[in-house]
């Protein structure tokens, strides 16, 4: 693992270059800059969960923390973006191949130049496939009891560049349930698994259990409103979750063990074109 370290925080990142942790990160999730976990500076207690929780081995896909994904297939329809028969790139994993049963796999991935500073962790990376090009930068830094997640993607070749990207972080449940504050305006349809208040909490309809009980939901997301969530958490006062853009989808999902809120960016790059995001995480005292 890669430690970051503050007075209050000790963030855990799967190094991308070690063959060993790269088995564990699969082809959903970008591989550099996966914070695996956040344990607390003065406890030692982790923050966050997976879908898994608390197996300390989960499957790829599920996996646990704070990851984030740049998709090969469009959502909701899964129209090929990146990935054609199984064949192509994804975006911070590497070259994929169709395996025997018609999934992707990574035949070549991602050559990840790592550096250090005092208090961040920097990951850089370029890939060139079926035409396209482009380069990938991620700075994950700690101070005192805030994480930043800062990306850049910049579209170096001749060709349009689809990018959709989702950050998929994994909370932790309060005695089986979640409360969090939304920005004015957020809400969702009526569903079986979630409901927003009047007030704009959004909590579950239910407990669920296991992992195999769960919901997924839009959020309905104002114009102009950069999401900022304000979490309950077991073991803190609270977590704030906050992004520096307005999401163009924004999912919730849950089960019995986590629960996600998932800000989308979904656009395309033209040539020589870059677009950079923050997001941010406040753990509370």
């Amino acid at each position: 693992m890669l430690l970051l370290r503050s007075g209050g925080l000790e963030a855990e990142l799967l190094d991308p270059t070690n063959p060993e942790e790269r088995a564990r990160q699969g082809t959903r999730y970008c591989w550099g800059g996966y914070v695996w976990q956040v344990r607390d500076g003065r406890t030692g207690v982790p923050l966050l969960a997976g879908p898994e929780w608390p197996n300390a081995t989960p499957t790829p896909f599920n996996g646990q923390g704070l990851p984030e994904s740049f998709r090969h297939a469009a959502w909701p329809d899964q129209v090929p973006l990146t990935v054609f028969h199984g064949r192509g790139f994804i975006l911070g994993v590497g070259d994929v191949e169709p395996g025997p049963d018609g999934t992707p796999f990574v035949a070549q991935p991602c050559p990840w130049e790592i550096s250090r500073e005092e208090d961040a962790l920097r990951f850089a990376t370029r890939q060139a496939t079926l035409g396209w090009e482009c380069r990938l930068e991620r700075r994950v830094s700690v101070e005192g009891r805030v994480l930043v997640s800062a990306t850049t993607v910049a579209n170096t070749g001749p060709k349009p560049l689809p990018l959709h990207w989702f950050a998929h972080p994994f909370f932790a449940l309060t005695e089986g349930r979640l409360f969090c504050g939304l920005p004015a305006g957020y809400g969702c349809e009526d569903n079986p698994g979630f409901e927003v208040d009047a007030a704009g909490r959004l909590g579950f309809k239910r407990r669920f259990s296991g992992p195999n009980d769960g919901h997924f939901q839009l959020l309905r997301v104002p114009p102009a409103t950069p999401l900022r969530a304000l979490l309950s958490h077991p073991a803190i006062a609270s977590v704030t979750f906050s992004t520096d853009f307005t999401p163009d989808l924004c999912p919730v999902w849950g089960n019995g063990n986590t629960w996600s809120i998932e800000p989308y960016i979904m656009t395309t790059l033209a040539p020589g074109e870059a677009r950079s995001w923050t997001l941010r995480y406040e753990f509370g005292a």
